[in-house]
């Protein structure tokens, strides 16, 4: 399946934000440079990774830089070696150190993402289990890292709580009941997904009944989550979430839910080791 772009809208309001954080009232490190020095800069990985983030990236010098040459030697989604280089870029020496970390920050923490959400989806392959995000994600990139999971093989969940249903424990409490609140988001929200987390197998036994979209099993006991999954039932999804790591995830696709969701992909994330060499042309 082909990798859906980021919407640019989006590309260019994260890199804006980015810039006026870093950049501020103007960079006097890179003022140090001759305004029309031109340089050119290869930017590498130090670790084995997949790429995402190449559209911030390539953003980010062209907002500095209108002029800017960039040459991809790998796209998102790709796997890359360590010491490979990941692009060529040339233009005003100025642009490309102003931009250098900010760009540097989109490409590391998002390949971060593709690079982890990678690992869960080859430890899933041979079962029908997917791979989910969750909204655990850094504030102002969720898009942006949901994107990243994509690059990796992975599915996104919701993206905000404004696209589909999420009932959880104290959404069930102010509605009064499982049931309760099953009938009033069919009500208000119709034709959005519904799904409802249950933490007990009473709790799901009462959810089947009341046929949400999909049931979020949510640390069940081995034995009852066992259970649960015999018992399913046709048209309603399960989804197994929390403490989900790779030691676990191969046996969790083996038991035959539809997804499971992952809040470590985004929010557990450590930066791939990538550089910049920079060369006055």
């Amino acid at each position: 399946m082909s990798l859906v772009p980021p919407d640019p809208a989006d590309v260019v309001a994260d890199v804006a934000r980015a810039l006026a954080e870093d950049i501020g009232s103007g960079d006097v490190s890179a003022a140090l440079i001759p305004a029309d020095a031109e340089a050119a800069a290869s930017i590498l990985t130090r670790e084995d990774m997949v790429l995402a983030g190449a559209p911030w990236a390539e953003s980010v010098f062209r907002t500095l830089d209108p002029e800017v040459h960039i040459e991809w030697r790998h796209r998102d989604g790709e796997r890359v070696a360590a010491g490979s280089i990941l692009c060529e870029v040339r233009g005003h020496a100025r642009a490309l150190l102003s931009g250098e970390r900010t760009a540097l920050n989109f490409l590391q923490t998002l390949s971060a993402t593709a690079t982890v959400t990678a690992r869960f989806v080859a430890a899933l392959a041979g079962t029908a289990t997917r791979v989910l995000d969750t909204r655990k994600t850094l504030p102002g990139l969720r898009r942006a890292q949901k994107y990243a999971v994509r690059a990796g093989g992975g599915s996104n969940h919701r993206i905000g709580l404004y696209d589909a249903v999420l009932i959880k424990e104290n959404h069930i409490a102010a509605a009064g009941g499982i049931a309760q609140a099953i009938a009033a988001a069919r009500a208000q929200s119709p034709g959005l997904m519904v799904e409802i987390e249950v933490e007990s197998l009473a709790e799901y036994r009462e959810a089947l009944a009341a046929r949400p979209d999909r049931i979020m099993l949510d640390e069940l006991p081995e034995e009852e989550l066992r259970q649960a999954i015999a018992g399913r039932a046709a048209g309603i999804e399960l989804e197994l979430s929390g403490g989900v790591d790779l030691d676990r995830i191969a046996a969790i696709g083996q038991l035959g839910v539809d997804y499971v969701s992952v809040g470590a992909l985004t929010k557990h994330v450590r930066a791939i080791d990538l550089s910049m060499r920079l060369r006055l042309s």
